[in-house]
């Protein structure tokens, strides 16, 4: 197959994920913008591995992957114990955690 159409794939990816990271408030959207932005990178570096010959992209593929797992773990937990306080998951309503985190 073409390459191109790994990277047109890979940046229509992106680019949807910046969307939907610059246009939302909801955390857990803004969690998916994140991920489907990683994982467009990924892509990106898997195909330069195939067409350049070299596997150093796929092993930078496979530690992308690796971090995506971590940080899905991390953030959701985040996620949770956030809609636990405030009952809302607007990105807005948090920031008076981090203003009041400053005046006790």
């Amino acid at each position: 197959m073409n390459p191109n159409m790994f990277y047109l794939l890979a940046s229509i990816l992106f680019s949807i994920g910046l969307i939907g990271l610059v246009s939302r408030k909801n955390l857990f959207v803004l969690y998916m913008s994140i991920e489907l932005m990683l994982s467009s990178v990924s892509l990106i570096l898997a195909t330069l591995s195939k067409v350049l010959g070299d596997a150093n992209g796929s092993v930078m593929g496979l530690l992308i992957i690796g971090v995506i797992a971590a940080e899905a773990a991390v953030f959701l937990a985040m996620i949770v114990n956030l809609y636990r306080a405030k009952r809302t998951l607007d990105s807005d309503a948090f920031n008076s955690l981090r203003e009041g985190a400053f005046n006790d």
